[in-house]
């Protein structure tokens, strides 16, 4: 529970210093819906960041590695 509701029915956050929260998914539906974001994807055209050579180097070289090693089992499993 991330909110608890006091005598006087204001919405407080659970933990003191809790900054309150926000509307809820039907609202922001309806928001999106009203503003031309059907989806809700709030992407509005931002860029990305530069790509990141070496982690994607890194991945693919994973990617060969774990094939290789697929490939070495198949061989000696078929022989």
């Amino acid at each position: 529970m991330s909110q608890t509701t006091h005598a006087n029915e204001e919405i407080h956050g659970a933990h003191s210093g809790d900054a309150p929260h926000a509307a809820t998914r039907g609202e922001d539906a309806q928001a999106d819906a009203a503003l031309g974001d059907p989806l809700g994807d709030h992407a509005h055209g931002a860029p990305l960041g530069p790509i990141d050579w070496y982690a994607w180097g890194a991945g693919l070289l994973g990617i060969a590695a774990g094939l290789v090693v697929a490939a070495c089992f198949y061989i000696s499993t078929s022989l």
